[in-house]
């Protein structure tokens, strides 16, 4: 009788224990990426281009200024905050109210979080998920980790993602020689680098490219120098 009450309550138990097998999964996940270089991700996997082009590097072999840029460009409270810019968010939520175009608030912890592990789209789970991943980079990764995975799988075209095959893509250059106009288009094409281009650039993109330079130059190349 035991041993039948036993399997009646298993598919109860699975579902009790099956959040905290995730966690674990999750928490081991993250651990190994903060010293293995990932060899995809989940958007480069679910990508429907006939080439995905991806090399990743390391920070030492990534010009200086395309870190500052994409801080400028995407989220400039980045070495302050803790995964959660809740200053923006509540802008984006009033924003949201009052418009019919979307404004996103994410940060760069987030979006690492979901290029690495998730799916694109919009959805409860998924953003539930999302914060889960981003709580654990926060805590398992040091800063400049963090900001060297974006950099290496961010989407910047068609098929081309991080910044070394971004580089050798539109500039013929490795990522160490990107100088800071080149950086900032870099930067510039991130919301939508599907339909922004930078084999042609538009004059929002060089537009925009200009603004992330000033910005840059308001930061000061120093800026991200005491992020550990």
């Amino acid at each position: 009788m035991r041993r039948l009450s036993l399997r009646r309550r298993s598919p109860l138990f699975w579902l009790a224990v099956s959040p905290l097998l995730f966690a674990a999964l999750a928490v081991l996940q993250v651990l190994i990426l903060r010293v293995v270089p990932p060899f995809t991700s989940a958007f480069m996997l679910a990508s429907d281009a006939p080439e995905v082009r991806y090399d990743w590097v390391p920070w030492e072999r990534i010009a200086p200024a395309a870190a500052l840029a994409m801080v400028a460009a995407e989220d400039q409270k980045f070495p302050e905050h803790w995964g959660f810019d809740f200053e923006a968010i509540d802008k984006a939520l009033d924003h949201n109210k009052r418009s019919r175009r979307v404004r996103g608030a994410s940060t760069i912890s987030q979006q690492t979080a979901k290029n690495l592990f998730l799916w694109s789209g919009r959805s409860y789970l998924r953003k539930g998920l999302e914060v889960g991943y981003t709580v654990l980079i926060e805590l398992l990764w040091p800063k400049r980790r963090v900001l060297e995975v974006y950099l290496n799988v961010a989407q910047f075209g068609p098929g081309v993602y991080g910044v070394e095959a971004a580089a050798q893509t539109y500039f013929r250059k490795p990522a160490a020689r990107l100088t800071r106009h080149e950086c900032a288009l870099l930067a510039a094409v991130l919301p939508n680098p599907v339909r922004l281009r930078l084999d042609r650039p538009s004059a929002y993109v060089l537009g925009r490219a200009s603004h992330i330079e000033n910005q840059m130059g308001a930061l000061g190349s120093s800026y991200l120098n005491d992020m550990h």
